[in-house]
């Protein structure tokens, strides 16, 4: 008895992934549409991860457009064996690192007398959802640091367990307990 095998239907987010790889391979050898197209595909993400990796809401946007730089000028190097988003997380990790690393190099003093009250101006008030924003990045913050990167590189960015063990440099299965405990504990936090 002949069977034939169907190749599987690749997933919604593996289609997203192959375009943005194909994007970033174009781009490789000077297509303009492929890099714009691959920066807009990927903006939104890597903003996402900057912002819960940064501790200071006001480098978001440097550290995004750091990252971008970083990527395009290091772009001729990417052979495109892997996924270009799990690539370009990477990249936002490590800028995010030596952004954390610079400032504890060199810490800058406030110009300011009283700076919790510079930064509570400072804070955008009457958006809608503000406050249970704050409260899910004061839970987050409460997570030690490698289960808040798998949790955010999985639930919010959307990464599945793979490419987020891929973007952390550990073991699939250490991503999975990660974000189980990270789960366990925003649970017992909110009851």
């Amino acid at each position: 008895m002949i069977t034939s095998v169907l190749p599987a239907r690749p997933a919604p987010d593996e289609k997203r992934d192959a375009s943005i790889t194909a994007w970033a391979l174009a781009a490789r050898s000077g297509d303009t549409a492929a890099v714009d197209a691959f920066v807009r595909a990927l903006h939104r993400d890597v903003l996402r991860y900057v912002a819960h990796l940064c501790a200071d809401p006001q480098a978001v946007d440097d550290l995004a457009q750091d990252t971008f730089l970083r990527a395009l000028g290091s772009l001729h190097r990417f052979e495109g064996h892997g996924s270009a988003r799990s690539w370009l997380l990477s990249i936002a990790r490590r800028a995010v690192v030596d952004s954390h690393r610079y400032a504890a190099a060199r810490p800058r003093p406030a110009d300011v007398l009283d700076w919790q009250l510079a930064v509570e101006r400072a804070q955008p008030y009457g958006l809608p959802g503000f406050e249970e924003g704050v409260v899910l990045l004061d839970l987050l913050a409460a997570l030690p640091d490698e289960r808040r990167e798998a949790f955010v590189l999985t639930q919010l960015v959307g990464l599945p367990y793979a490419e987020a063990a891929e973007v952390s440099d550990c073991p699939v299965g250490t991503v999975r307990s990660r974000v189980a405990r990270a789960r366990e504990a925003l649970q017992d936090q909110l009851a």
